[in-house]
């Protein structure tokens, strides 16, 4: 049986925040360009593993994507932690009597700024999600792509016609530049679904505002964990302090001679 004693969880007071303050912008900013790069990392990741085999392709993008979860779950908790020690801080300065300003009251914990901050640093991203979602169609194979035993077919005059629409270029529309960004921004999905299978490409860009979302919510749940981040501290804390008081006790009870000293 182990002798480790059950140390209590220690908590100190703080202040609660505001949902947004004056930093809100600035780290909703950095939330942004942390996904352009998160972004261009999984695309190249993701495009060097399209496996033939739909098992493989499964375990490796479901894995790529639970790591980009994990980085930005792992992000809002250190923001997190950080706003709860602003908290207390600011706790200990109100009980003193210091003065704190209407900015300052601001910045502290708020269960809900992790997610607000990373919906704000993703909104272009998911106001591009959402208009693919309402525009995207089934792709079908494209023009200009006629396989070459057609060529005799076009020169007769009773099939050109009919063929000859087929191998008419297409320009690239709105729909096409936004599922080419959209499809960037859920690398790991597409790569899964594979580029054979349309009818899954189609549901997964239907429901891209949600996939564009997970990278919000995974930094938001993150900064929920400030509060307990700032608990494990201070319990730690508690009992390295705890193991020196019992290292202190016993070595002043070593120093006490025992038993009868001899007289000479």
């Amino acid at each position: 049986m182990s002798n480790k004693k059950n140390v209590p969880k220690r908590t100190k007071p703080y202040l609660t925040g505001a949902v947004t303050d004056e930093y809100t912008l600035r780290n909703a900013l950095k939330f942004f360009f942390m996904l352009l790069l998160i972004m261009f990392m999984t695309f190249l990741v993701c495009s060097m593993t399209g496996f033939q085999s739909a098992v493989l392709r499964i375990v490796v993008n479901t894995a790529v994507e639970l790591l980009v979860l994990t980085v930005l779950y792992s992000k809002g908790a250190d923001l997190g932690e950080e706003a709860v020690a602003r908290g207390e801080i600011l706790y200990q300065h109100e009980q003193k009597g210091v003065s704190i300003s209407k900015n300052e009251r601001m910045i502290p914990y708020h269960p809900a700024k992790g997610f607000v901050t990373g919906i704000i640093g993703s909104s272009i991203l998911i106001i591009c999600a959402v208009l693919l979602a309402a525009t995207a169609e089934k792709q079908m194979t494209g023009a200009g792509v006629l396989p070459s035993w057609t060529d005799a077919f076009m020169r007769r005059t009773e099939f050109r016609d009919a063929v000859v629409q087929y191998a008419q270029p297409v320009s690239a529309g709105f729909t096409d530049f936004l599922r080419i960004a959209v499809r960037i921004m859920m690398m790991p999905f597409i790569s899964l679904a594979g580029s054979e299978n349309k009818d899954l490409l189609l549901l997964f860009e239907k429901l891209s505002p949600l996939f564009v979302l997970l990278p919000a919510f995974a930094y938001g749940a993150g900064y929920m964990q400030g509060p307990a981040r700032r608990s494990r501290i201070h319990t730690e804390i508690a009992e390295n302090a705890r193991k020196r008081k019992v290292r202190e006790k016993r070595a002043r009870k070593a120093r006490i001679p025992k038993g009868p000293q001899q007289l000479n």
